[in-house]
């Protein structure tokens, strides 16, 4: 991630290019009243970036970071949705050798015997997971509420 000592130094050592580029975005937005002026404003800004020394491959490590720690939680808490919700869930079979499992927030589609399923969670897919554990419980808990019911 970006690091805030480097940015601290940056703003030291380069604090006059700061201002003055800060005064020219504020002359923008003020006296150009077009379309332009948002095109000034992002060179402005591309420039400032650009001499600051972030690359483009930072902000995209950055972005893939947070997606990365983003979807880890939302599987976290599906796994756990998925232990609370399993007595609840409806077991389908679909005749062919799939399976759709459905509950409030969560919908598992898979073949039977093999070891990946689709996951679905509160409408967002999480993608292809393979069958641990808790999946695992998941199904088997489902096929026994549908057997019982």
């Amino acid at each position: 991630m970006i690091d805030t000592q480097v940015w601290s130094q940056f703003i030291r050592e380069n604090w006059l290019v700061i201002v003055i580029a800060l005064v020219l975005l504020f002359a923008v937005v003020n006296l150009v009243k077009t379309v332009l002026k948002w095109a000034i404003v992002i060179v402005i800004v591309a420039g400032l970036l650009i001499y600051s020394g972030v690359t483009i491959d930072q902000i995209g490590n950055a972005v893939s970071k947070v997606k990365e720690e983003t979807v880890g939680t939302l599987k976290n808490e599906a796994q756990e949705v998925m232990l609370k919700e399993a007595r609840d869930a409806v077991y389908t079979s679909n005749g062919d050798g799939t399976f759709t499992i459905t509950t409030p927030n969560i919908e598992v589609r898979g073949t039977a015997g093999e070891d990946k399923v689709n996951v679905t969670f509160r409408g967002v897919s999480l993608g292809q997971w393979s069958v641990n554990e808790t999946v695992k419980s998941f199904i088997e808990e489902a096929r026994k509420a549908q057997a019982v019911n």
